[in-house]
């Protein structure tokens, strides 16, 4: 019997070869990465079993289709074993939405030029940091390796831009949902981050001089409940990506600002949330405080990469469904991804850390994180991640970046594993009023990314 060129299997064959041979080489009809930057769609380096939920399942799911209990096993493949379990078990569902193959719908504007202006342009330096590599100077904006070739490669274009914006702001509700779908815990605050280096939109670009030695400045702080109101930190991260930020907190109870521990990266920002440092976009830490990067999959993958922005909520906020109480985890879409390379990384700096690995996927088409399961000392499954980004336009509204809609993240599902708790997290339009999602506005830094700033937040 002949086989077909393309059959339904060619991909499942094509990705297995490539792993058997330790090849990573995106795209399966062809480079990937040669067929963005001649077309900006990715149609042309896939077979139609990856470009649409119909091809992949021979029409026994579409879109608009619900995943739930009753279809997920045609899904399994697709999915992380944690969000398969709540599906079939906790009553999580999943809405299907066409695959998007314009890449330029799946990050910044800006960002997407700058990658494929510069492509090819990254390296690492003799000390591990990525570099541009006519200059030796740090990184000069995009995704230093839009075409990876290795795990870390991978991580280290997520490390250097975590939003993909050179500062922003967000606009942040949590929620812990407990077991027995109680509400246990309920916060809101902000989060803040600022890129010195890689800057593709902000003025000075690419770097802010003064702070050029700097890769990032980032603050997270919490207005709600009262208990905690003012409780905030500060990092500060070095370009040297073996070198940990410095690490600053604002304590209330003592009305001044402390300087922690610079490894103290495992333990919950505040009480019930399962959320670590760490955790950030799934790299949270320098680089180099891991190691042993190696990609283990390759494959498609369901991720929730586009309409995922709630335009019918005048705060943007997200519905509910699922668990005893049916508050358990978002409504939210997801697509096919045509490819997600699985990569994992075991902490190298932590001595007394709680994770002995983790395990993240990314989106082939813009490297984008998708996905992440952690794993404890005795490898067992700790806790899960899994989020949702989009450009912020639909039913007739735009929030728009500057000459183009807004992309960021939506909402993000932190799961517990061991004790069966989930976090809530969602972006919304502004908190108390005044504290405003956005992106890429000066005014960032002296408001929320110094110790006077942190100050100022806990005197309110």
């Amino acid at each position: 019997m002949k086989l077909l060129r393309y059959d339904a299997g060619f991909s499942r064959r094509k990705f297995l070869a490539d792993a058997s041979k330790g090849v990573l080489s995106t795209g399966v009809l062809m480079s990937l990465h040669e067929a963005i930057a001649k077309t900006g769609e990715i149609n042309k380096a896939y077979p139609d079993e990856l470009l649409s939920i119909e091809g992949y399942t021979k029409g026994r799911i579409k879109t608009g289709d619900i995943i739930d209990a009753s279809n997920v096993e045609l899904v399994k493949d697709l999915i992380e074993p944690v969000r398969y379990e709540q599906i079939l078990k906790h009553g999580r569902r999943l809405k299907i939405v066409k695959t998007t193959t314009d890449i330029m719908r799946l990050s910044p504007w800006e960002y997407i030029e700058a990658t494929l202006a510069n492509s090819g342009r990254g390296v690492f330096d003799a000390k591990g940091n990525v570099v541009d590599k006519t200059t030796g100077q740090p990184w000069i904006g995009g995704h230093p390796f839009p075409n990876p070739t290795n795990g870390i490669e991978l991580f280290a274009g997520q490390t250097l831009s975590w939003g993909r914006h050179d500062a922003s702001f967000y606009a942040l509700k949590l929620t812990t949902i407990e077991q027995n779908g109680q509400e246990r815990f309920r916060y809101s605050g902000g989060w803040a981050e600022m890129s010195p280096v890689g800057r593709v939109s902000m003025e000075p670009k690419p770097y802010w001089p003064e702070q050029k030695s700097k890769l990032r400045f980032q603050s997270v702080f919490f207005l709600e409940p009262q208990a905690y109101r003012g409780t905030s930190f500060l990092n500060v991260w070095d370009y040297d990506h073996s070198t940990f930020p410095q690490l600053y907190g604002y304590v209330p109870e003592f009305r001044r600002i402390r300087q922690f521990p610079t490894n103290q990266r495992f333990e919950p920002l505040i009480p019930g949330l399962t959320l670590f440092l760490s955790d950030a976009w799934a790299a949270g830490d320098p680089l180099h405080t891991w190691g042993n990067y190696k990609i283990v999959g390759r494959g498609p993958f369901l991720g929730g990469l586009s309409e995922s922005w709630n335009h019918s909520n005048d705060n943007w906020e997200h519905t509910t469904h699922g668990g005893p109480k049916g508050k358990t985890f978002w409504d939210a879409t997801v697509e096919l991804i045509p490819e997600a390379i699985m990569v994992e990384a075991e902490p190298l700096k932590f001595p007394r850390a709680p994770i002995g690995k983790k395990r993240v996927w990314f989106d082939a088409r813009n490297q984008v994180v998708v996905g992440m399961v952690t794993y404890d000392r005795n490898l067992k499954p700790y806790r899960s991640f899994d989020g949702a980004y989009s450009l912020y336009e639909g039913g007739g509204k735009k929030v728009m970046d500057g000459k183009h809609p807004y992309w960021s993240w939506a909402h993000v599902t932190s799961s517990d594993i061991q004790t069966n708790s989930v976090t809530r997290i969602e972006q919304v339009r502004a908190v108390e009023g005044h504290h405003e999602s956005g992106a890429n506005d000066p005014k960032m830094y002296d408001r929320y990314l110094t110790q006077a700033a942190l100050q100022r937040l806990g005197a309110v």
